[in-house]
């Protein structure tokens, strides 16, 4: 689970850039009419990303008035859903996997990886503040297990080493490539694509 209290250093202001404004419009458009409020989700993810993948309480506030709805509906939305952060968490978001298909291939190594490239700590912004790791529950990849989440991208078939990489990569202030690192096109056998005839003569 991620942090649902709301950081205890919060800025005083926010409000969307010219292009964050531009697509909560465009979003809004798409509910008939009286049921606007409906975009809150949306609005909120476009708030998270403006800023740095947090949301302040000041965003709620302002997505509230954008909106015509109470604060403590936005309020109530924002702390109920994992994929919303409460706190900063770092330009790089990592989210390792943990769960049972996950940890029996290794995770937990993954783990590891974070805790000597990242912070001992989960939820805790690294020494130059631009990443941060968890655990999670099941990213819904388990045939690529383990692997781990760095903000929108799936990295997949993953060990230490390799996570070990990644991290150095962020850290450096590169994107690594996603996807699978055994070179795996989507959840293809590790042995490679078979088709029913090359299994009649294998």
């Amino acid at each position: 689970m991620s942090l649902r209290s709301p950081s205890k250093e919060q800025p005083e202001h926010f409000e969307f850039n010219l292009a964050s404004q531009e697509e909560a419009k465009k979003i809004i458009t798409m509910y008939p009419e009286g049921k606007q409020q409906s975009a809150v989700m949306a609005l909120l993810y476009i708030a998270q990303r403006q800023n740095d993948n947090w949301i302040p309480l000041a965003a709620m506030k302002y997505i509230a008035k954008f909106l015509e709805m109470p604060y403590i509906k936005v309020y109530e939305v924002a702390t109920f859903y994992t994929m919303y952060n409460l706190a900063p968490v770092g330009k790089y978001f990592i989210q390792v996997c943990t769960t049972t298909p996950c940890m029996i291939r290794g995770a937990y190594n993954l783990v590891e990886a974070c805790k000597e490239k990242i912070s001992e700590k989960e939820n805790e912004l690294s020494k130059d503040k631009s990443c941060s790791w968890m655990e999670v529950e099941c990213l819904g990849a388990c045939v690529n297990a383990p692997m781990m989440q760095i903000n929108n991208d799936y990295y997949e078939d993953l060990n230490k080493e390799k996570t070990l990489k990644i991290l150095d990569k962020i850290l450096k202030g590169e994107t690594p490539k996603p996807g699978s690192y055994k070179g795996r096109i989507s959840n293809e056998p590790e042995n490679n694509r078979k088709t029913l005839v090359d299994l009649k003569n294998a």
